[in-house]
């Protein structure tokens, strides 16, 4: 068996992990927002907002439509998700080693942006 096609099974199984962790199933769900995606990168390495109010954050958001950096749902503000919410802007990037993702909030959809570039 190839290297290629070894990746490609490694992928495979991991987006099935994420998708099933994510949504609770392991049915892809399709996403009608792919079109508000920009090229957006990533300007900073913290939250900025839990910098001025002294908090810390587990792992870092990208919005994929202006390329706010927020923290994760898991943190304790959730800036990512508030952004969200303020701005209606729905798909967001994962930022960290080995957070290959993006989510959109309106169709609780996992993106897996190797796919979504073919």
């Amino acid at each position: 068996m190839s290297d290629r096609v070894q990746r490609a099974r490694r992928t495979g199984i991991l987006d099935l992990i994420y998708r099933l962790l994510f949504t609770g199933q392991l049915r892809e769900q399709a996403c009608s927002h792919l079109n508000l995606i920009q090229a957006v990168s990533p300007t900073t390495d913290v939250c900025q907002d839990c910098l001025v109010l002294g908090d810390t954050w587990p792992a870092l958001r990208m919005c994929m439509i202006c390329g706010y950096i927020g923290c994760c749902d898991d943190a304790k503000n959730q800036h990512a998700r508030k952004h969200y919410e303020e701005t209606g802007h729905p798909i967001i990037q994962a930022l960290g080693r080995f957070q290959d993702w993006q989510w959109c909030y309106i169709d609780n959809a996992l993106l897996v942006p190797r796919r979504l570039a073919h």
